[in-house]
């Protein structure tokens, strides 16, 4: 069976969008609406940032701001991590783990693709994945 490609999976998405001086308010209700837990926050057509769900609980609610005032580019998490649409999507898998997020900008020159979630994740490559992790797990149990 042939690996995915972080193209295949981005394949007719359609992208959401924020400029940086969008309030989390607004945000929010898109993402709702799309029913996403990320957006992209894009400026002069380049990624800036990423805004997700857990922004929203963390730098906005329990910080006691106002979501109605407050600016993506006050909480977005800014210069994310990206790849690019030709890796594997296992390669994707391994950047989000290691990091511990679980959002995935796909960018080509700067430039917002896709999104790739730990949700698309529910296809063959997790299983390689798990697998693979518990591979290491054991070589590191025997080797120690």
């Amino acid at each position: 069976m042939a690996e995915r490609t972080i193209r295949d999976i981005i394949q007719g998405q359609e992208l959401l969008t924020a400029p940086p001086a969008m309030t989390v308010a607004e945000a929010a209700r898109q993402m709702r609406q799309r029913n996403v837990g990320a957006m992209m926050v894009v400026d002069g057509g380049r990624l800036a940032g990423i805004f997700t769900e857990r922004d929203a609980l963390f730098r906005v609610v329990a910080a006691g701001l106002d979501s109605g005032s407050t600016t993506l580019a006050t909480v977005m998490t800014a210069n994310p991590v990206s790849i690019t649409a030709e890796h594997p999507f296992a390669d994707a898998l391994a950047m989000m783990h290691e990091g511990r997020f679980r959002h995935l900008p796909v960018t080509e020159q700067g430039r917002p693709v896709g999104m790739i979630s730990v949700r698309d994740a529910l296809g063959p490559e997790l299983e390689s994945f798990v697998y693979e992790l518990l591979r290491e797990e054991q070589v590191s149990q025997i080797l120690a």
